[in-house]
């Protein structure tokens, strides 16, 4: 599968870079960033993939976070995917900024139109690993997963689903209860249909509640001043509960400020 490079930046002793290929999955060119540091130079690295939320695309967290300098230390290769499919030409999908484009929230859409390019879910966990494993210095098995808000949706779903897959995963403002929020009532019924059972597949919360696989570790950082936690739409304590009541261990910690800096142009800014 080709790539062709896009930019090249030196940082903090490493480079960020940015790719696009044509997409198996989504059916379209995507973009995604990877951040290279010094070690990858002379032997393969741990790798951490971010999940970005509404409205971004793979610049957001690799412009606005500095993560770089901390992933220089302890030599981790850290991959940015875009949030979406692009120019799919789906009637409707630029039409709002919490569907469609930048809105993909990591499911396989089941519903047309969307069901042909909008594989978030596969391209996450199975092409885009795939990719990275074959062109750049990383060990497939020292592998995390983490994001934001959407993303932190889509890092949580993501390691339920496939126990033993990641080391660990790391949340920051998830939406941990889509089925029962706006945000998710909306997606999933485009993107999944009417029929609400077929939604607990994608959501943390119900995933915990059915989780029978190996011991994982994981964050969950949220911003006690986020508005975005105050109207609903993230319900941590709905995924804490049935952690607790699985036996599942869970880090929360709570912040005094919120973490929306990180996020695209539109409402979640």
């Amino acid at each position: 599968m080709a790539l062709k490079q896009i930019s090249s930046i030196r940082c903090f002793g490493g480079l960020q870079k940015v790719f696009e290929h044509s997409s198996v999955e989504l059916k379209c060119k995507m973009k995604f960033a990877v951040y290279l540091p010094s070690q990858a130079e002379s032997g393969k690295c741990p790798a951490l993939y971010w999940l970005s939320g509404l409205t971004c695309t793979e610049q957001n967290f690799i412009s606005k976070s500095g993560y770089q300098q901390a992933a220089s230390e302890p030599c981790l290769v850290v991959i940015a995917p875009d949030t979406s499919p692009r120019g799919c030409n789906i009637k409707g999908e630029d039409d709002s900024w919490d569907f469609g484009t930048g809105a993909g929230f990591y499911v396989n859409a089941t519903e047309d139109p969307w069901k042909a390019n909008y594989r978030m879910y596969s391209y996450v966990t199975e092409e885009l690993p795939q990719l990275i494993n074959a062109n750049f210095p990383v060990d497939p098995q020292r592998m995390s997963i983490c994001g934001h808000s959407m993303g932190g949706h889509g890092a949580l779903i993501c390691a339920l689903k496939n126990p033993g897959k990641y080391r660990s995963v790391s949340a920051f403002a998830p939406i941990c209860n889509p089925l029962l929020c706006p945000w998710g009532k909306k997606a999933f019924s485009g993107y999944l249909g009417p029929d609400e059972s077929k939604w607990k597949a994608y959501d943390g919360t119900c995933l915990v509640k059915s989780y029978s696989g190996s011991q994982i570790d994981i964050l969950i950082d949220q911003g006690k001043d986020d508005e975005i936690l105050s109207n609903g739409q993230l319900l941590p304590d709905n995924f804490i509960a049935a952690c607790t009541e699985k036996k599942i261990p869970v880090v929360f910690r709570l912040q005094e400020e919120s973490h929306r800096r990180l996020e695209g142009n539109q409402q979640e800014c």
